[in-house]
């Protein structure tokens, strides 16, 4: 059977991609951000995932306000990096894992969510940037994705608790799938900020360095905090963060935190990752 061999979690802020594309890796606003992601580098090139489970929201490229799922999985043989305004960026497609994506579903559908099924999409930087961060730029993606597409854009967005629990059916679906391959489950988005409003330009740091040990220590309490609470402590945007519980939900109760790494501020938000492993425990319990 397949096995869940670690999750991540990072940001993907847009302006990480373009000090990329500019060549800025290494200057000094922005070195002290791309080498603390240099241990997670190292950790997926030691144990080599060969299917990436990637969630995160698209920001109005490929879904947009007139239409917006609570919960979408692509299916589709690749995913075309989308253009956000300024070109399609200088990336690979990434390559789908097809046969996982329709047992996913399937298995959503037999614990009573209701995704909507994208057999044909584009992806902007809430994946490309995750994705670059502990891959660098390949020539050929050395994993195929499985993007998961959550709604933290049109109220209402889902609820932690309800993310936390999809985690739950994502670990039993890497469970039952037939094959000797290995998975690694990436939750994006956050840190603390927020792009509009009274409180434009909020960031939080102290509430950003508790969630990172919150993730790992006490999941269970970041899955029971309401939608409020969270644009509270982390700003509208940071809502986003509730895509991590998806990823902590597929985790074993008990992990071992491998790196973590926070950088504040990354265009005017909180930035941060984290990679876990987990304890032998059993595996958490969902419908049947």
């Amino acid at each position: 059977m397949a096995k869940l061999i670690g999750g991540l979690g990072t940001s993907h802020v847009p302006s990480i991609g373009a000090a990329i594309d500019k060549g800025l890796r290494d200057t000094p606003d922005w070195k002290p951000f791309f080498d603390g992601y240099i241990p997670g580098q190292d950790w997926v090139k030691e144990h080599k995932p060969d299917v990436a489970v990637v969630i995160f929201n698209d920001h109005g490229n490929s879904f947009f306000l007139d239409k917006v799922p609570t919960f979408a999985v692509g299916c589709a043989e690749e995913y075309r990096p989308v253009d956000e305004g300024w070109g399609p960026r200088a990336i690979p497609p990434f390559r789908g894992a097809v046969d996982f994506s329709w047992h996913f579903i399937d298995t959503l559908i037999e614990n009573r969510f209701d995704p909507m099924i994208c057999q044909e999409i584009e992806v902007d930087h809430g994946i490309q940037v995750p994705m670059e961060l502990f891959w660098g730029r390949p020539a050929e993606w050395p994993v195929r994705v499985v993007p998961i597409f959550v709604n933290v854009i049109q109220y209402p967005i889902p609820l932690p608790s309800r993310c936390y629990e999809m985690g739950r059916v994502l670990r039993r679906a890497i469970e039952n799938y037939p094959t000797d391959e290995r998975f690694v489950v990436l939750g994006t988005g956050g840190l603390s900020h927020q792009l509009q409003g009274a409180r434009a330009g909020f960031v939080n740091p102290e509430a950003d360095r508790a969630f990172l040990n919150d993730i790992a220590t006490d999941p269970d309490k970041l899955a029971r905090m309401s939608r409020e609470q969270y644009v509270e402590m982390f700003g509208s945007e940071g809502a986003e963060l509730m895509m991590w519980l998806v990823m902590r939900g597929a985790m074993d109760r008990d992990v071992v935190v491998r790196h973590k790494h926070y950088f504040v501020p990354a265009s005017m938000t909180g930035a941060g990752m984290i990679v876990m492993e987990n304890e032998k425990t059993p595996s958490p319990a969902v419908a049947a």
